[in-house]
């Protein structure tokens, strides 16, 4: 099992509001305890090997103001490529009922509210730190998103 497999692990296991999950396999075992503050991991392999070895993960920070900006690197480095500051799950609307916060082709500027990243049950509004065009959307609604992957492409012209 490697860190991928783990991480997507503890992502189940927060959605699903368990307290506590045991995996067990031929050559690993896993603890996932959660609780109000943080999630820890317990994982241990066989003898030989590392023994046991705790992480604790921090729940998300509280609503983030800005996503990093950088430029793109590839065919489209006239544009800007705005990136998650955090992981969570990326969402388009505040609600299901609600309209799209920005859609392909809509000039945004600096400041506006561009999606909504869930953290630990916590949604987190992604403002935008560059005024421009939306070119493109890279990610999915409700899909899961890691730190610093790409979401939006702008073009600031």
């Amino acid at each position: 099992m490697d860190l991928k497999d783990i991480q997507n692990l503890i992502k189940f296991v927060a959605k699903s509001g368990a307290s506590e999950v045991k995996l067990e396999t031929e050559d690993v075992k896993i603890t996932i305890k959660t609780g109000s503050e943080e999630t820890t991991i317990v994982q241990q392999m066989p003898m030989g090997q590392m023994p046991q070895m705790q992480m604790p993960v921090a729940q998300a920070p509280a609503p983030v103001a800005a996503a990093p900006v950088t430029p793109a690197e590839s065919e489209d480095s006239k544009y800007i490529t705005v990136k998650s500051p955090i992981i969570g799950t990326f969402y388009r609307k505040p609600s299901p009922d609600k309209p799209l916060f920005v859609e392909v082709g809509q000039t945004i500027a600096e400041g506006d509210v561009l999606c909504i990243i869930e953290a630990m049950k916590l949604f987190n509004e992604i403002e935008s730190e560059v005024s421009g065009k939306v070119v493109k959307i890279l990610v999915d609604d409700s899909s899961p998103v890691e730190f610093d992957q790409p979401l939006f492409l702008v073009d600031p012209s």
